[in-house]
């Protein structure tokens, strides 16, 4: 393709980028306001029930569940309390003004909360456009849109918000819009701003199929990482809340009634974790073939191989010590953490100050 066509196909991605950026802002907006909104009802609805029994109100322990419901369920490991039955929720929703989200297994109950149907849409429009920004890039380039930092970040954004718009089709996780969008954003914003390289070619190494191959599978696994890291977030903050709550302590954080109990992000973070496990095993292998192919040795110890082995060994401890140490609650949310952090170095810090092999950035 002629270097004129590339330019201008290069100005439309970042054309395209800056009106997904903006949609998305507008999606964040809108699902702080569902949580504002719905956690307004929620309390609502306790203020009128216990004005009509005459009692003091009794804020549930398990998130999502409205006036008529009992305390929550302190049958789940370490006494964490469980989200209610899929029956329950919606019975909650019908007696609490259609406010709560979902039950324990994240299915959808009957609610009617119109700034979330917005939020989702906005992000779904998002999205369109984040993608027609990617595949933009890609044809301004000439190849796959991820051969420096810019282009694997605001393609790993693209994939964190598809990933998430995916899930809501099985799963109401509609609960992590706020907290997902706002990564997304951070993530383009910080492409735009600290990582942004004009359309150009490859280096020698990296023009081989093992790109497509290595680096996809590699930007997958970083964004179920990325969802994973946000329910490990809420997982804290909710397990905090259920303590405090049970001890007989003020709900200072109400809107997290409209997120699923500790027990249950634990679950679902621990699946997702699972199968992005499996995929970053693979780019650490792939990458490994890559590397006997363009430089005739499998290992050598370059820093970047050092710390993709590195996330590959904690999570993998992570998932050994919660499948057969016990290791849950906080101390599996903190290791998941801790693994999506060695990420964000793995991506930042050794890409820009580490020189070696895998030196790529663009920067």
């Amino acid at each position: 393709m002629p270097f004129g066509i590339n330019e201008t196909m290069g100005q439309y991605s970042e054309l395209f980028m800056l009106l997904a950026a903006g949609t998305y802002t507008v999606a964040f907006i809108a699902f702080a306001w569902d949580l504002a909104k719905s956690s307004k009802a929620l309390r609502a609805v306790d203020l009128k029930a216990a004005a009509q029994a005459g009692t003091a109100v009794k804020v549930p322990v398990a998130a999502g569940v409205g006036a008529s419901s009992a305390e929550a369920r302190l049958d789940g490991p370490a006494g964490r309390a469980e989200r209610p039955s899929s029956s329950t929720a919606k019975a909650n929703a019908a007696g609490s003004g259609g406010v709560v989200t979902a039950d324990g297994d994240m299915k959808y109950a009957a609610e009617r909360r119109v700034p979330a149907r917005v939020a989702v849409a906005l992000t779904t429009l998002a999205v369109l456009i984040h993608g027609a920004g990617v595949v933009t890039r890609a044809l301004g380039a000439g190849r796959v849109p991820w051969g420096n930092m810019y282009e694997f970040l605001t393609t790993g954004a693209f994939l964190v918000a598809a990933v998430f718009l995916l899930s809501l089709i099985r799963r109401d996780l509609r609960f992590l819009g706020t907290f997902v969008v706002g990564l997304v954003i951070i993530m383009m914003v910080a492409a735009s701003v600290a990582f942004w390289t004009p359309v150009g070619h490859l280096v020698p190494a990296l023009q081989s199929y093992w790109l497509v191959i290595h680096v996809s599978i590699a930007v997958l696994s970083s964004a179920l990482f990325t969802l994973t890291f946000a329910m490990s977030a809420l997982q804290l903050v909710q397990s905090h809340r259920q303590k405090a709550v049970a001890a007989g302590g003020a709900d200072k954080l109400g809107f997290m009634r409209l997120v699923p109990s500790a027990l249950s992000l634990e679950n679902l973070s621990y699946r997702i974790n699972a199968i992005a496990f499996i995929g970053w095993t693979f780019t650490l292998m792939f990458g490994a073939i890559w590397a006997e192919k363009a430089w005739g040795r499998f290992w050598g110890w370059d820093t970047k191989e050092v710390w993709t082995f590195v996330i590959w060994v904690v999570y993998a401890g992570y998932l050994h010590a919660r499948a057969t140490r016990g290791w849950t609650g906080t101390r599996a949310a903190w290791l998941s953490i801790v693994g999506y952090l060695c990420v964000i170095f793995n991506f930042t810090i050794v890409n820009q100050f580490f020189n070696g092999l895998h030196s790529y950035s663009g920067l």
